[in-house]
């Protein structure tokens, strides 16, 4: 278990190992920052990475990375993300990419739902992040 002055997080001995996750993070007195789902779009609003999903996952962060920098936080202030993949199967892939960028010491809770297609057929993964701020 960590703590600071806004979050704690917590995997209690009672509940499986985590794999870059964290079970339960606390919350308390902090300004909530919710960023929707990032799809692999750079900013002139090109698909980043065709049929690559490391590539567009790294695209994915990178906009998420200006979410949270117009909001004054940063991937040390993420304590949920939300992963929205086609093909769950290639989930290492999308993790190889995500420890680039949490916190790898106290990560975010985290869900990964495999959906059959995203916005449009040639995205392979969305992922919206929730982040605790002063």
């Amino acid at each position: 278990m960590s703590s600071n002055e806004k979050v704690t997080f917590k995997n209690p001995a009672t509940m499986p190992p985590t794999f870059g996750y964290t079970h339960v993070v606390e919350a308390r007195s902090a300004r909530t920052i919710y960023v929707s789902g990032q799809v692999p779009l750079n900013k002139e609003g090109q698909l980043v990475g065709a049929g690559d999903l490391a590539a567009q996952t790294r695209q994915v962060f990178e906009n998420i990375k200006s979410a949270l920098e117009a909001a004054e936080v940063s991937f040390d202030d993420v304590v949920k993300l939300t992963f929205f993949v086609t093909d769950i199967a290639q989930m290492q892939a999308v993790r190889e990419v995500r420890d680039q960028y949490i916190n790898r010491v106290n990560p975010p809770a985290s869900s990964a739902v495999e959906v059959r297609k995203l916005i449009r057929d040639d995205m392979m993964i969305e992922i919206e992040a929730i982040a605790v701020g002063n």
